[in-house]
């Protein structure tokens, strides 16, 4: 079938501004979680002083010396900002945020509108190659953090989903970009749509909760108002490890079963393909050994004392994905090898 080639580059200049919006959120989120981090740091250390000036107050009350003994003359009290000053700096760092929240917004519609418009200029499902999964895959984990991220005490996460999103973004678009083309005879069914875009948002929410495992867990190594260095000051407009842990968790539990009926339509379209549900290929395998995973994960994380061990699955799992996305896609030859490269 003819290639409508102006729709074929309509879409490319739409996932071009998609990157382009999502740098500039990256830039705005940035900017917020900065000065957030800013806040922060001014607040406890005015909380600091305070108690400094209690316990000196106190022990003037019991006839101490009261010499001011406890007082950093590193910091004195006029280099702090007053409690009026930092919450302006904090409206401020939300004001950039909630901007960077409406940039995403825009990106996902060009986003959305780039892959639509690629699937009219090949007229089939637009998910017949690599670089059209990553385009898939990036879209629905941009829409879940959308959703995930509403309130403004979440925002802290656009930095780290925009960093990860972009970089597979500007790898998809760059290294596995595919002209638009036919589908190869082996994807022609009607078993494509449903069995790759079940796998594609399976594994957006396994990135995300990936994601939100590995703060989870630098949170656990940074408490809050115990960070020390650089990774303290990173950490830092994190919130608890608890409300991470309960992110990362609720989305994985909806990876399991999606992804678990991927895999499930996957096997019903290789019998109808090649006589067989399950052959052991190297992708079929990967896919397997990532949703025993996410179970593990699950599982782990119900069990008393292991939070941080279950955090760690759960990165193992998305790692598992990610080797199987590229590694076994790219490099190892198998019945599944459609990246569109060749």
């Amino acid at each position: 079938m003819p290639i409508n080639s102006d729709l074929s580059l309509l879409s490319d200049y739409a996932i071009q501004g998609t990157f382009l919006a999502y740098l500039v959120a990256l830039v705005l989120s940035l900017t917020s979680y900065v000065k957030l981090q800013g806040v922060i740091k001014n607040r406890r250390a005015l909380k600091d002083r305070e108690e400094v000036n209690d316990r000196e107050l106190a022990a003037v009350g019991a006839g101490g010396s009261g010499d001011g003994a406890g007082e950093d003359p590193a910091r004195p009290v006029e280099d702090l900002p007053t409690e009026g000053e930092l919450d302006r700096r904090e409206d401020s760092a939300h004001t950039w945020g909630k901007a960077a929240q409406s940039v995403v917004w825009l990106g996902i519609i060009l986003h959305a509108a780039g892959i639509v418009a690629r699937g009219y200029a090949v007229q089939r499902f637009p998910l017949g190659n690599l670089y059209e999964y990553m385009l898939a895959i990036t879209g629905v984990a941009m829409l879940v953090a959308a959703l995930v991220i509403q309130r403004k005490s979440l925002r802290f996460a656009w930095p780290w989903v925009l960093t990860a999103i972009l970089v597979l973004l500007f790898y998809g678009s760059t290294k596995l970009y595919a002209e638009s083309a036919p589908v190869v005879p082996a994807l022609q069914s009607h078993w494509l749509p449903f069995h790759v875009t079940t796998v594609s948002v399976g594994g957006s929410l396994g990135l995300i909760s990936g994601l939100f495992s590995a703060l989870y867990l630098l949170r656990v190594w940074q408490p809050a108002g115990k960070e020390r260095g650089v990774a303290g000051a990173i950490a830092r407009p994190l919130p608890t490890a608890r409300r991470l842990d309960e992110i990362a968790y609720r989305l994985a539990v909806f990876t399991l079963p999606i992804l678990g009926v991927g895999i499930l339509l996957g096997a019903i379209w290789a019998d109808t393909a090649w006589g067989r549900p399950w052959g052991w290929d190297p992708k079929e395998t990967l896919s397997f050994i990532t949703w025993i995973l996410y179970a593990a994960y699950l599982h782990a994380r119900a069990t008393a004392g292991w939070r941080v061990g279950a955090a760690w699955i759960n990165i193992l799992a998305l790692a598992a994905m990610i080797f199987n996305l590229f590694f076994v896609n790219l490099v190892i030859s198998g019945l599944h090898s459609y990246a569109g490269l060749n």
